[in-house]
């Protein structure tokens, strides 16, 4: 396929992520957003029209649901390469999605940092499922090669300033705690910045996950902040300048000067 220009469908009845999709697509100047529709049925009958290269599509549909809606697709617009942007975490149904011939898996609170990789390896015909997906053991996904994927996208910004949207606090918590879990294990610091109530539901969730918290906090691996205390907080560097650190609880301070010492990374959430 001539990747120099990728026409994209986008597929979500919800107006926020369809903005969110198109904005993060339209920078990318081989991505061209040619339709949007917002419910199963549009989906088939804009596929079969533009015969899209790639369609973004949600699984919670109204009139048909996303599952359904790849399935007849994939009849009226085979070439079409379908990859699922939903907030459904069920591996069953990610392994039903899946089995329509589907490219990817992407958890929306993930797609920050997962939207663009997953574009990439799908338009490759490589299969990503989401990193924030719950037991994918059974789910074929090549860890060193996901990692590939992600290293390598030519879409992949060179920022790491990620946008997560969550439906509810519960989708909220599962989701923070996943990044906590999966910053502890690859032996980084994170910076935890959220109000009282969630602390403690994190806290408790974390601990449900066998997380050691006590001795990831002594070590200063994972620093819990009250969200109304640090409302002046700015983006840093991982710096040394104390002229750059102006405003920044001396925690936070500390959490990079140590990790920079053992060529770690920092993580604020």
């Amino acid at each position: 396929m001539d990747t120099s220009s990728i026409r994209v469908l986008l597929v979500d009845d919800n107006e926020l992520w369809r903005r969110f999709a198109s904005t993060t697509l339209r920078k990318q100047a081989e991505l061209q957003v040619i339709g949007e529709a917002t419910d199963g049925l549009q989906a088939v009958q804009q596929a079969q029209e533009l015969l899209p290269d790639l369609i973004l599509l949600d699984i919670g549909l109204p009139t048909l649901n996303g599952i359904e809606a790849a399935r007849r697709i994939r009849k009226v617009s085979p070439t079409s390469k379908i990859l699922f942007l939903t907030e459904n975490r069920s591996t069953d149904i990610a392994e039903e999605a899946l089995s329509t011939g589907a490219g990817g898996y992407v958890v929306k609170s993930d797609a920050g940092s997962e939207l663009l990789p997953a574009i990439e390896a799908v338009l490759h015909g490589e299969q990503f499922v989401s990193a924030g997906l719950k037991d994918r053991n059974s789910i074929d996904n090549d860890r060193a090669l996901r990692e590939k994927v992600v290293a390598s996208s030519r879409f992949q910004s060179v920022e790491r300033h990620e946008l997560r949207l969550y439906a509810d606090d519960t989708a909220f918590v599962d989701g923070f705690a996943q990044s906590i879990e999966a910053t502890l294990e690859n032996r980084n610091a994170i910076v935890v910045i959220v109000t009282e109530s969630h602390r403690a539901n994190l806290l408790q969730k974390l601990r449900a996950d066998g997380v050691d918290v006590e001795s990831a906090v002594d070590r200063r691996l994972l620093i819990l902040l009250d969200l109304a205390d640090s409302l002046s907080i700015v983006a840093v560097d991982a710096a040394t300048d104390a002229n750059r650190c102006a405003g920044i609880p001396q925690v936070i301070v500390e959490a990079v000067r140590t990790a920079k010492d053992g060529h770690r990374h920092v993580a604020v959430g």
